[in-house]
């Protein structure tokens, strides 16, 4: 038996990294915290091959096994209720130990270049250490209290790295409101936690999640407003998941997040934070399938609608990065339906795998599409695509990388994302046909959005560049050179044996027809914009033009934030919050000052009495007495 003890310093070495260069970063050149923050997280990311290696390949079994090998008590309210801090390997926290650490350490390299010569480039590897600590604390939690602490911790990670540039005001606001929505989501959450602990008495995943548990024995049959309490529990935690996740309708937080550093959005905003949502309803699914089905069949539905959504948006936007952020709701979507659609035996589970999956080949393609993004806007400095074309031929590697990236995400064979996506469509196909075609359509779109990015990027028109743009340096081709490579070839990993429901290794049986019509739809989507974008014409204008108001709805994101902002300042603010506080403060608090100042005119009226004269004091006795003895003899004389 494999001695997996070592893998508690995986976490632990970004946390030390980040308390050493949060620190005494300030006390030395920038570059020595850039130094130490990579090689500490170099060290986690050969720990975590080393560790995926062992639990997959080293020791082959029938079922993975769930291992802990740390686990320290850290709470105790009763015998059983208990918060322990510990270490679980099973099938899905190791492989998204692989996703975090790789990600990670090529933003850390990439940030070398593109992070060269800011204001807190110190800061900046510190707040990269303590995500990176936080994201791999929550998805090594060996019980759901612990991933909550660790999921809040990435939240105040991620506000602090979204507001990197602090002295710009939509970078500020960006990072607020990626807070707000994000912990207004988490009291959900949490809520749900409290009344899931409450029933089953335990917050351990090993207890909660096995299909054979007698924990849920006290809340099967509990009811309010028509669902079972448990189902309420579990809409509340995925509420949660909703929000790091950016699901509709919490999902306006993403795309604002883009004010962040280009690397900040890979790292966070493509690859690990808004796939923790997907990692917890994966970790909860045997609780999702066998005691609420129908609480995952919303959450398919929430995953389908938001795919659709965020594509038909992502068509419309000329902010590369925010067409790469609603590219991104869009495949989180994808990952949620592969969950929502699934079963729980062998090649039923082809859902939860393809999901899973899914994860795992997105957050190649994305990361390298949002740091090609990155060299990009390095180059041209701007984000907008008016101010690009052409750059094929000043950017070769950028091209060529970002081309494997745009035909992954398509799902265009061999490439990665091809052999995800369509497990998910036939997952989908199986088992709900209503969010097969929604898939199956926002295949196309994707595609479309996609190489619509591209040909605008590379191909359009070059436009009078205030300085002949040029390649990027190394320290930030070869984290692109790496994904790009990953891109092409991830689709390889026998997932299907890696990775399933019941953590059994299992057969893929998919129609042939399925992956034939998903890539013709990915090929018809990549057609469209090679005609409208690889060189400049009219049509796309015209389109938009005949689209009238459904374009501009899109256009401007369907107006979500509009009405956040309607329901927040015109009813919330001025409808409630500014009544409340006028009662407060005239009523209220008029009723406490009128109190304190009648006491006092009272106090003013009477303070005569307690002069200090004995004379005053003997008159006043005398005169009282007299007057008690006449009123005695008025009443009884």
């Amino acid at each position: 038996m494999i001695d997996y003890s070592y893998t508690v310093l995986i976490p632990l070495i970004p946390m030390v990294m980040f308390v050493i260069t949060g620190l005494f970063g300030m006390k030395w050149k920038p570059v020595v915290s850039g130094i130490l923050g990579t090689a500490g997280l170099a060290v986690s990311f050969v720990l975590a091959y080393v560790t995926a290696w062992f639990y997959f390949f080293a020791e082959p079994a029938e079922v993975y096994q769930t291992i802990i090998p740390f686990n320290s008590l850290w709470l105790s309210f009763t015998d059983t209720l208990q918060i322990h801090m510990g270490v679980l390997l099973d099938p899905i926290s190791v492989l998204l130990l692989v996703v975090v650490t790789t990600i990670s350490f090529m933003v850390h390299i990439y940030s070398f270049g593109y992070m060269k010569g800011e204001k807190g480039f110190q800061r900046f590897y510190a707040f990269l250490s303590l995500f990176t600590f936080s994201m791999l604390g929550l998805v090594l939690a060996t019980n759901i209290f612990q991933m909550y602490i660790f999921w809040e911790l990435v939240g105040a990670s991620s506000f602090l790295l979204i507001g990197f540039y602090y002295s710009k005001p939509s970078a500020v606001a960006a990072a607020k409101k990626a807070f707000i929505v994000t912990r207004f989501a988490d009291l959900g959450f949490l809520i749900g936690i409290l009344l899931l602990s409450y029933f089953t008495r335990t917050f351990d995943f090993d207890v909660i999640t096995n299909p054979n548990s007698n924990a849920f024995t006290g809340i099967e049959g509990l009811t309010f407003m028509g669902l079972s309490v448990l189902s309420w529990a579990m809409v509340l935690i995925f509420m949660g998941a909703a929000g790091k996740s950016a699901m509709f309708p919490l999902h306006i937080w993403l795309p604002d997040a883009m004010e962040g550093p280009t690397p900040v959005s890979a790292l966070i905003h493509a690859a690990t934070m808004v796939v923790a949502g997907v990692y917890l309803v994966a970790r909860m699914f045997p609780v999702y399938y066998f005691r609420t089905p129908e609480v995952l069949l919303f959450i398919g539905y929430v995953g389908g609608f938001t795919s659709l959504f965020a594509a038909v948006i992502a068509m419309t936007q000329f902010d590369i990065k925010r067409v790469l952020a609603y590219s991104t709701l869009s495949q989180i979507g994808y990952m949620m339906v592969g969950l929502g659609v699934s079963h729980y035996h062998g090649a039923e589970g082809l859902g939860y795998m393809g999901g899973l999956f899914h994860l795992f080949t997105h957050a190649m393609f994305k990361a390298l599409l949002f740091l090609g993004a990155g060299s990009i806007i390095h180059a041209v400095h701007s984000n907008m695509m008016q101010d690009m074309g052409g750059l094929r031929k000043y950017m070769p590697v950028t091209h060529i990388t970002f081309l494997v990236a745009a035909l992954a995400i398509s799902g265009i064979p061999p490439f990665a994302g091809f052999f995800s996506k369509d497990e998910i469509i036939a997952a989908a196909f199986e088992h709900n046909k209503l969010l097969f075609w929604t898939e199956f359509i926002t295949a196309g779109l994707t595609s479309f959005y996609i190489f619509r990015l591209y040909f605008n990027i590379f191909w359009a028109k070059d436009p009078v560049y205030e300085k002949k743009p040029h390649e990027s340096p190394m320290n930030m081709l070869v984290p692109l050179i790496f994904l790009a490579l990953a891109s092409a070839f991830a689709g390889f990993v026998p997932m299907h044996d890696l990775v399933t429901a019941d953590k059994k290794p299992m057969e893929v049986h998919s129609e042939i027809l399925i992956p034939l019509f998903s890539v013709l739809v990915g090929v018809t989507g990549i057609v469209v914009a090679w005609i409208l974008y690889k060189k400049e014409n009219n049509i796309p204008d015209k389109i938009a033009s005949s689209f009238g108001a459904f374009y501009t709805w899109a256009y401007h994101k369907f107006y979500i934030d509009e009405i956040y902002l309607f329901v927040t300042k015109k009813i919330i603010f001025n409808g409630i919050a500014r009544p409340v506080a006028w009662f407060d403060r005239h009523i209220v608090d008029g009723f406490m000052v009128g109190v304190g100042h009648t006491t006092l005119r009272i106090a003013k009226l009477i303070k005569g009495m307690q002069s200090g004269e004995l004379q005053q004091y003997a008159f006043v006795y005398v005169a009282g007495a007299i007057a008690f003895v006449l009123t005695l003899l008025y009443y009884f004389g």
